[in-house]
């Protein structure tokens, strides 16, 4: 088999998401699985260059897992003759510079959401990409997750009838850093490095409900930063700054009402830490991060309401499972295959800058209806 490089410059995989779901699960998995087969002979070999600001890191990582290149110098690796492609996985507010930066040098780009601090800054990346014929993508991996693969499934076969709401619950509990370690990076925690949950995930519920349901026409939320002191890395107390819970409504088109709740200050009495609730006219469905259980209409039971008398009946055993009838690959791993082909191959791709800026606005808009206690249009985004 013909193998055809693609250089990626990455920027950011010494931090945990970088580090184990782009580096590791993902680049490194599809090169030694020998490349993106073609089906004409020829394989995608994906060729990582490590960017990062610690020389020590960087050194170490290329070190263990046998990669040749690395730099701390973002203009050195998009001056390789080989990359096509910039990957960006940095903090928030190192991201629009760094991607303007690949834009101009012409590369390909692929990144982590949100993918920027502001909506303006954005749209404009998404234009000057569309300018300069860049082909770009953001990371939007819950739609590959096998739960929510199951529950697309579900949608296309019109198993729900018509859909008529959505309950979302997502979180768990991050703990401060006192007595425990933090499982969380200490910036997620504080607004002016880009921290917030309604930052981080209202990116992610965007999508989700756009792709599977429709798109979101207004949002009313109301945000908490519920632990307001942690402690980071070096074992400083510092004050949280940005929202750590945040529950939100999100009317769609076609009357679908969602609800979601996202909290870091929670702990989990569900069977995952993201479960989904669709209930339609002719069943319903509770999808995670891999299960996805129905009830439809015909054997839904008939429960009577009684709190003077125990209840008997097992509710979560008249569900039935999803079978997988399919052998799911890693989400991020599967994005990313899709991503590269889109490069090579010019294959069909709208998971763009432009999607990524309908996150950072639904975001936006989730601040803006807390702070004034109301509920707000989510007009459509246009370049």
């Amino acid at each position: 088999m013909t193998r055809r490089t693609v250089g990626i410059a990455m920027n950011g995989v010494t931090g945990r998401m970088g580090h184990r779901q782009h580096l590791l699960r993902s680049v490194l998995a599809l090169r030694e699985q020998g490349g993106i087969p073609l089906g004409d002979g020829t394989a995608v070999l994906p060729e990582p260059v490590l960017v990062g600001r610690s020389e020590h890191k960087l050194r170490h990582l290329a070190e263990q897992h046998g990669i040749a290149r690395w730099t701390t110098r973002l203009d050195e690796a998009l001056n390789e003759p080989d990359v096509q492609v910039y990957f960006d996985a940095q903090v928030t507010p190192a991201r629009y510079d760094a991607v303007v930066a690949a834009i101009k040098a012409g590369k390909h780009v692929y990144c982590e959401k949100p993918t920027a601090n502001s909506l303006p800054e954005a749209l404009e990346l998404a234009r000057m990409a569309a300018e300069r014929g860049v082909k770009t993508g953001v990371v939007q991996d819950k739609l590959f997750l096998p739960g929510l693969r199951k529950l697309k499934r579900l949608l296309d076969g019109g198993f729900f009838g018509r859909v008529l709401s959505v309950r979302g619950e997502f979180g768990y509990w991050v703990f401060e850093g006192d007595w425990q370690p933090a499982q969380r990076p200490s910036w997620n925690y504080r607004a002016q490095d880009g921290g917030g949950i309604v930052l981080d995930m209202f990116c992610h519920w965007q999508y989700v409900l756009r792709e599977l349901f429709g798109p979101i026409r207004t949002v009313q939320a109301v945000t908490a930063t519920h632990i307001p002191e942690r402690v980071d890395e070096q074992g400083r107390t510092y004050p949280a700054t940005a929202d750590d819970a945040a529950y939100g409504i999100f009317e769609l088109d076609g009357g679908v009402v969602a609800q979601i709740n996202s909290s870091w200050a929670t702990r989990v009495n569900r069977d995952e830490l993201v479960e989904f609730q669709v209930d339609g006219t002719e069943g319903s469905a509770v999808a995670g991060l891999r299960r996805c259980r129905v009830q439809h209409r015909s054997v839904t039971p008939k429960p009577v309401w009684d709190p003077d008398v125990p209840s008997t009946v097992d509710f979560r055993a008249q569900w039935q499972e999803v079978p997988d009838n399919h052998e799911f690959d890693n989400g991020f791993k599967h994005q990313w295959e899709l991503f590269l082909r889109h490069v090579v191959l010019d294959e069909p791709w709208h998971w763009d800058l432009l999607a990524g800026a309908r996150g950072v606005q639904l975001a936006e808009l989730g601040l803006r209806s807390a702070a004034e206690g109301r509920r707000l249009a989510v007009p459509e985004l246009r370049l």
